[in-house]
């Protein structure tokens, strides 16, 4: 990724506060009139430093690619299932009308719809689990759940998404 283009504006009623925000692909950084050059490549540095780590933050690697998306299952398969959830893909695919993501067993394939690639880490890793768990599972039985709950922030994660389903009007329930 490049550099973006940075604009600086200085105001003389903003006498403290040091501000930037993204408008596009540039930088606009809001300071004060008063503050010297040196000052100024300071802010500047540091505003951009912050809004990388901001945005670094928001969107994981995981987030952002299959192979990486694979690569968090792998790990999460060793930590909760002692390694036997193996699957042979793992995909963001467009967003899914009932389900947070799916399994197919028989293929090993997972996919995860891109309504979650906004939601926190943990809850991204508990889908993960859940679909990890039907490569051992294909029912949502007591074998199943066990093997889920394994993941310590399953319950949280659940209320995370049942609410985030409810917001976001999607009628997207646990039981799919």
């Amino acid at each position: 990724m490049s550099e973006p283009r940075v604009e600086v504006r200085r105001s003389k009623r903003r006498t403290r506060t040091v501000t930037a925000y993204r408008d596009g692909d540039s930088l606009i950084v809001l300071i004060p009139a008063r503050l010297s050059k040196a000052e100024e490549a300071h802010w500047v540095a540091e505003m951009q430093r912050k809004l990388l780590r901001g945005e670094t933050k928001r969107r994981p690697p995981t987030k952002t690619s299959d192979a990486t998306l694979l690569r968090r299952c792998q790990e999460l398969s060793a930590k909760h299932l002692n390694g036997r959830a193996e699957p042979a893909s793992v995909r963001w695919v467009p967003p899914m009308r009932t389900r947070w993501a799916s399994c197919t067993p028989s293929d090993r394939s997972i996919r995860v719809s891109e309504h979650l690639r906004d939601v926190p880490s943990w809850v991204l890793d508990y889908v993960l689990v859940h679909e990890l768990a039907h490569l051992l599972v294909a029912a949502h039985n007591a074998r199943f759940w066990a093997l889920v709950r394994d993941y310590p922030r399953t319950d949280r994660a659940i209320g995370y998404l049942e609410g985030l389903s409810a917001a976001a009007g999607l009628g997207i329930t646990e039981e799919d």
